[in-house]
């Protein structure tokens, strides 16, 4: 193939490296959030994929393992990727877009609050010049209002 790198491709490359995380999450509408703390490492599969590998406390106890694969699309001119953790059952799927320098990342998984209702919620990766940046996550409820669910906030080890 002659498929050559583009400007997508490079973005996704400034997350390559070692991190450290410090997220809060709310676990439920109405619940004060909960930090969490770890660390991620993300490595580059080629020219045209990142994999990042993290692992963070967990609730409750424990460490909780994640993997996200990000790349970009040139036919679909979309950024792709998905995500899974040992804390859960489901691949959430990601179908993106930069906005400026934010990738937002769209998926689908179920809503907490509403039983066998399937949500679309929204992943936003924001780099914060070379060495910080911020993952910010939320769901659009059944009332079509976003709800703030996660923000995450990165710092490069080193």
């Amino acid at each position: 193939m002659d498929d050559k790198p583009t400007e997508q491709h490079r973005w996704l490359q400034r997350l390559l490296g070692e991190w450290t995380s410090e997220a809060e999450c709310v676990m439920a509408p109405g619940q004060a959030p909960i930090t969490m703390r770890g660390r991620e490492k993300v490595r580059a599969l080629g020219e045209f994929w990142v994999i990042g590998e993290g692992e963070s406390e967990m609730p409750g106890g424990g460490t909780g393992h994640t993997i996200i694969t990000l790349g970009y699309d040139v036919a679909k001119g979309r950024f792709t990727g998905s995500f899974i953790g040992s804390m859960m059952t489901m691949m959430w799927l990601y179908d993106g877009a930069l906005e400026g320098q934010v990738l937002v990342l769209d998926s689908h998984g179920p809503d907490h609050g509403t039983p066998g209702r399937i949500a679309l919620y929204q992943d936003s990766v924001e780099m914060q010049g070379l060495d910080r940046r911020t993952l910010s996550s939320r769901m659009q409820g059944a009332d079509g209002q976003w709800q703030h669910v996660m923000t995450a906030r990165y710092r490069r080890v080193g």
